[in-house]
């Protein structure tokens, strides 16, 4: 396959999955304009580092973890600060009532450190198998496997935490 060929893959690839790669960037920084900068950049960079990918079947798992790493980067940078969009501002002040359902959720899946979080959002809202998870982690499968039970076991913890509260 030649680059052309390979650009059209990825562009196609970035067309059909745009949602889920927003949908993932938005679950770690809470922000709709960070999560766009996050899947901006992690575009740029898979076009820069795209002679890199051994098996063009597998750009979406690829791109999953240029986005993963890219969001973790964001978060460290920004050294955990929590910044809410306007959206989320008015609609908190209008004193409406929470329409949020999984707000615990959040908060606990928040709460655990990002190499749980990662695979637990992976795998139960991103709907990926543990062999891609794997993948993209750049961990053997027993691993993801041992980090995703500990973390929903983390998981059960801090929800049962905001529950007390």
């Amino acid at each position: 396959m030649n680059k052309r060929e390979a650009h059209e893959l990825f562009v196609t690839c970035m067309t059909d999955h745009k949602a889920d790669f927003y949908r993932l960037a938005f679950s770690y920084v809470k922000n709709q304009q960070d999560a766009l900068d996050i899947v901006q950049e992690s575009i740029k960079k898979a076009l820069v580092s795209m002679e890199g990918v051994k098996e063009l079947q597998s750009i979406k798992s690829w791109f999953y973890k240029i986005v993963v790493r890219t969001a973790i980067d964001f978060l460290r940078k920004q050294k955990r600060l929590t910044v809410a969009d306007h959206q989320t501002i008015d609609f908190l002040s209008s004193g409406k009532e929470d329409d949020y359902e999984d707000l615990d959720l959040q908060n606990a899946l928040d709460a655990l450190p990002i190499q749980y979080k990662t695979i637990l959002i992976l795998r139960f809202f991103e709907d990926l198998k543990l062999e891609e998870i794997a993948e993209i982690a750049e961990e053997n499968i027993s691993t993801v496997k041992t980090r995703l039970y500990r973390g929903l076991k983390l998981l059960r913890i801090e929800i049962a935490k905001e529950d007390l509260l």
